[in-house]
């Protein structure tokens, strides 16, 4: 299984980036869909998911009503639609697959996904 994440880069405060996550799994619908970030110096955290068929989206409260996350299953494809950008929104993003539902892990503090991608970094300047 590989997951590619891809679409960062440097943007402005204010400025908006898509980031994509190719998933190289055969049944990818099968997987609930996340997206963490880590910030220099900080540890790895929630930012956002979605569930297998894209009904449940959950968001950390930082980010909501700024992020959206969707997925394509016919693409095997989740994004992470970044409007608003902020500086504290630099860090290196990563997309996770997970075969059981993320919000009640991400809720008990645990971030042990089934999968992990590599990640794609964002940088925000003010």
């Amino acid at each position: 299984v590989q997951l590619q994440a891809s679409g960062g880069g440097l943007v402005q405060a204010g400025g908006s980036l898509r980031l994509s996550c190719a998933a190289s799994i055969r049944t990818f619908s099968d997987y609930a869909m996340g997206w963490f970030r880590q910030a220099p110096g900080s540890e790895r955290e929630f930012v956002a998911s979605i569930s297998w068929g894209g009904g449940s989206t959950y968001y950390a409260d930082s980010v909501e009503g700024r992020f959206t996350i969707s997925r394509d299953n016919a693409k095997n494809t989740v994004y992470l639609q970044m409007n608003s950008l902020r500086p504290d929104d630099t860090a290196v993003y990563y997309c996770a697959a997970n075969r059981y539902p993320i919000p009640p892990l991400v809720a008990a503090g645990r971030l042990d996904m089934d999968y992990w991608g590599k990640g794609t970094l964002v940088t925000v300047s003010s």
